[in-house]
């Protein structure tokens, strides 16, 4: 007897659905039908292209369940490969891809499409034909939209995905309003595009020309996610589609637009501004069902995806404020170019972060203007992956690919993107795919490179009008309809062109006014003026007592109970030292109303294990953050340790700066130089962000910075570099000496109405230096000193006056005891940019006798403040410098070496004999 007999009597609807379970997830089936089913998928491995089976377990069970089988894989091979086999490319033919979803590839045959089969019920339809099944996923997986998701390891997305597919064989049925109002849409993008190409003829614009269907997908998403409780939307996209974006769904003025084209100057003086498709907007929109939404578009400079991470942080920052309820009501949109998303790393940054406690932002759309090309490069030779869109199979992301000239297609993508988003709170993927109608740029001519492609796309119709062919066979509209709403819309922009020219100047609308109420634009004037930073010793004293006891009836390592008891007895001894004067800060900003937000490599225990903001229970790993404890009223306190992302977590947190600003946010690199891997946002955000699009912005980058000989690698956190984008009111630079002075340094971050990104070098072997102190007096009533003057010294009897930054001032303290030497001052240049200038003109003329001035830095000649001193204050070009040579490297890999150079500056400093002048300059 076939020990298989029991199948002829299996229900074989209940059999295929089973076999489809184990298919998606094969631990999900009963242990003893996941064993026959492997034992089935084994020997039917070697089935040929005529379905001929071999010898195994598939020989003893019934024909007609042989054939379930292999319906229910083919159904599967729909699932998994069809988006290979889709109508998606409008201007290109597709590659070719093996094996295909023939049925003769699952053991099938053209006698087989008339069979019923009950592997329909998998798909909703029943027990039906073959060729009905068949017909029903070539609509599903093989016509305008190609669908990925079999990689995802939940089950129940999975199921949520195949039933929401199985709706209308994954084609929405629009009504005749909702027909019109897409076709409306499309026209506003055609038509706004056609008309700047007449009016400004050659300009760049970097439209929108081959994906217009852009346009009334977003609209979609934010009509159709205001009804399910979204409330606000943050936007980050390059520069193409950028114009019709901003006019014809943020409601931007066409006719602003038109000043920037027409190159008027700025209203403002002290402002610089950005060319017209790097701007950002915040607007308020009023939905179709009359709900009230905020929307805003992140300015952005051409550094591609750069805007992704600032978009997360901007989103994230939103989420966080108290009145939102749930952070799904928070939206971020990420519209990208094909190009830039295969080929910039920031993405894969940004992606990780997607379910990061610290970073996660309850999904993000992302959409892809996929143009088939980066600048002139065609995209086989822009990836190595099949897909641009690969990236976001990191996650197990859901990707859509859609033919941007199919309308009707492309909105249904984009609200199936926005129900995933809603339903799992994950990312989804939209590849937009289109074609670009004229180069890179209006000016650029494509066919030099590719000429085939642009033949075809001369002759290819725009997606309105394909559309309007559609809607007008099928009785929707007439002929006319369309000629007559393009004509109303570009009356409209010809009166907006008219009112344009009528100013002089044009006036740039600062990005997210609503936040930043209360806070002023300041020049330097400004920057250089004291604000009140003192607290009350008794608030200083309540902070102390809640940071240094740790919970009794928990077990921690008896390190961290030392360490953390000892704060009380430093504050108790009156010598505070430097995580004090972060804990102190901190604490006593919380206790104001403020927020503080922490993010970076390990910043939690801090790099050099002096932070310790976070305790772990030894038995548990229960977290214990003392700063959250500080009272019911205080400000949310948040630390994260980061992935190991430099490029991705500093536009992040600058993002969520830009959308906070009474949060101190602070990102800690791990080593100041790390900082090199976020270069991009410090030049394009941090240090320029104001002057072009007047975004105020309070970031704060600590860069551990210091010569212990620990290599080129962890020395320098090359403050040449921030020094050389300093100009005129851009940001703060310091390098602090004491606890106390950076105390005050973070409270005036957060106390002055006004926000500026600070830079602070901060220190590695002062962390526990017996001589950086400060006492809580100095806490309490003191302020932040730009200066810092030699108190220690008899100014008649000195004659060598020394200016000195960071840590190097304890180095030459300690030469000077050594040494002896009471005709030596060593005064302290505690903030860099703005630079004191006048204070340390003043105190070049208190010592009078000094006749030899130093400059003295353990940095190389050509890095750290040197330059910048020369730049910035005249009289320094007659000091004499005291620095390392010039390098091409920060340091020596040699400790031996590196302790000798150093050693050398130190000499150099209290030796200006003309016998060690010429030793240090050979």
């Amino acid at each position: 007897m076939d020990k298989y007999s029991f199948l002829n009597a299996a229900h074989t609807a209940y059999f295929a659905d089973l076999y489809d379970q184990y298919l998606k997830n094969p631990d999900s089936v009963e242990p003893s039908w996941r064993a026959f089913f492997q034992g089935y998928d084994f020997g039917s491995e070697s089935y040929g292209l005529s379905g001929e089976i071999v010898e195994g377990v598939s020989a003893q069970i019934p024909e007609h369940l042989q054939k379930e089988f292999q319906v229910v894989k083919l159904i599967d091979g729909y699932r998994t490969r069809g988006h290979l086999f889709t109508k998606t490319n409008p201007v290109r033919a597709r590659r070719k891809y093996a094996p295909t979803l023939e049925i003769e590839n699952f053991g099938l045959s053209q006698s087989d499409l008339q069979t019923v089969f009950s592997a329909g019920e998998i798909l909703g339809l029943g027990t039906t034909s073959l060729q009905t099944i068949i017909d029903h996923l070539e609509r599903i997986y093989c016509d305008s939209i190609g669908v990925e998701y079999m990689y995802i390891r939940k089950p129940e997305e999975i199921e949520w995905i195949q039933n929401k597919l199985n709706v209308n064989d994954n084609h929405t049925k629009f009504t005749l309003d909702e027909k019109k109002y897409i076709l409306k849409k499309l026209n506003e993008a055609v038509a706004f595009e056609s008309f700047l190409h007449t009016k400004y003829v050659g300009q760049k614009r970097f439209s929108l020309e081959g994906n217009e269907s852009l346009i009334p997908a977003v609209d979609a998403i934010i009509e159709k996610a205001a009804d399910q409780g979204v409330k606000e939307f943050v936007m980050g996209m390059a520069h193409r589609g950028r114009l019709s974006t901003l006019t014809n769904i943020f409601g931007k003025s066409a006719k602003d637009i038109f000043s920037e084209f027409d190159g008027k100057d700025y209203e403002e003086e002290v402002f610089d501004g950005d060319v017209k498709y790097h701007l950002g907007w915040t607007s308020n929109r009023e939905t179709y069902n009359n709900k009230r939404i905020n929307l805003n578009i992140a300015p952005n400079p051409s550094h591609l995806e750069t805007v992704g991470a600032v978009v997360q942080g901007i989103t994230r920052a939103k989420q966080d404020k108290k009145e939102i309820e749930d952070p799904s009501q928070v939206l971020p949109i990420v519209v990208h170019g094909d190009a830039a998303i295969a080929g910039q790393g920031i993405v894969y940054e940004v992606v990780q972060m997607a379910k990061l406690e610290g970073y996660k932002t309850n999904g993000t759309i992302h959409i892809v203007v996929n143009n088939q090309i980066g600048f002139t490069t065609n995209y086989l030779d822009g990836r190595s992956s099949t897909y641009c869109t690969d990236v976001g199979k990191v996650t197990l992301s859901p990707v859509l690919h859609v033919n941007a000239d199919d309308a009707e297609a492309v909105v249904h993508a984009a609200l199936f993107a926005l129900d995933f988003r809603m339903q799992f709170k994950r990312d989804v993927f939209i590849d937009l795919l289109g074609y670009r109608k004229y180069g890179h740029n209006e000016g650029d001519e494509p066919k030099f490179t590719q000429p085939l492609l642009y033949k075809a796309i001369a002759k290819h119709k725009n997606p309105r009008d394909i559309y309007a062919e559609r809607l007008i066979a099928e009785g929707v509209i007439d002929e006319g309809y369309v000629t007559h709403i393009e004509s109303s819309y570009k009356e409209k922009l010809e009166v907006n062109l008219e009112d344009s020219r009528k100013e002089d100047k044009t006036e740039i609308t600062a990005f997210m006014q609503e936040e930043w109420k209360g806070f002023t634009r300041v020049t330097e004037v400004v920057m250089m003026e004291d604000v009140d930073t003192t607290v009350p010793k008794k608030t200083l004293s309540d902070v102390t007592a809640v940071i240094s006891k740790l919970p009794s009836d928990k077990k921690f390592i008896r390190k961290i109970q030392r360490l953390v008891e000892s704060r009380q007895t430093m504050f108790d001894e009156n010598r505070l030292d430097w995580a004090m004067a972060e804990h102190l800060a901190y604490g006593t900003l919380l206790l104001e109303g403020y927020n503080v937000r922490i993010s970076g490599q390990d910043v939690e225990r801090g790099t050099f294990s002096h932070r310790h903001a976070v305790v772990k229970v030894e038995n548990s790993e229960e977290e214990i953050i003392l700063l959250k404890t500080l009272s019911k009223e205080q400000g949310e306190f948040n630390i994260y340790n980061s992935l190991l992302s430099e490029y991705g977590v500093v536009g992040f947190d600058y993002g969520y700066a830009m959308a906070s600003p009474n949060t101190l946010t602070i990102w800690e690199a791990q080593f100041g130089d790390f900082s090199n891997g976020a270069q991009i946002m410090i030049d394009q955000y941090i240090s320029s962000g104001e002057d072009k699009w007047k975004t105020q912005n309070g970031l704060v980058l600590l860069l551990p910075h210091g010569y212990e000989g620990q290599g080129a690698e962890h020395s320098s956190g090359r403050m040449e570099r921030y020094l050389q984008l300093c100009a005129k009111d851009n940001m703060f630079v310091a390098d602090c000496t004491t606890p106390a002075n950076m105390f005050h340094l973070l409270r005036r971050q957060m106390k002055a109405n006004y926000r500026k990104p600070l830079i602070v070098f901060t220190p590695k072997s002062l962390l526990r230096h017996p001589k950086v102190i400060s006492t809580v007096e100095e806490f309490a009533n003191g302020s932040f000193q730009m200066l810092i003057d030699d108190a220690s010294v008899d100014i008649k009897k000195v004659k060598t006056l020394v200016f000195v930054t960071g840590k190097f001032y304890y180095d030459l303290l300690d030469a000077r005891e050594k040494l002896s030497r009471d005709d030596v001052a060593l005064v302290r240049v505690e903030q860099l940019f703005p630079l004191p200038a006048k204070a340390i003109r003043s105190l070049m003329s208190k010592y009078k006798n000094a006749k030899d001035i130093v400059w003295a830095q353990e940095e190389p000649r050509n890095m750290g403040a040197y330059s910048h001193l020369l730049m910035h204050l005249n009289e320094s070009r007659h000091w004499r410098a005291a620095t390392r040579r010039p390098y091409g490297a920060p340091a020596a890999g040699s400790s031996v070496r590196s302790k000798a150079r150093h050693q050398e500056v130190i000499d150099y400093v209290f030796d200006q004999t003309k016998d060690n002048q010429k030793k240090y300059n050979e």
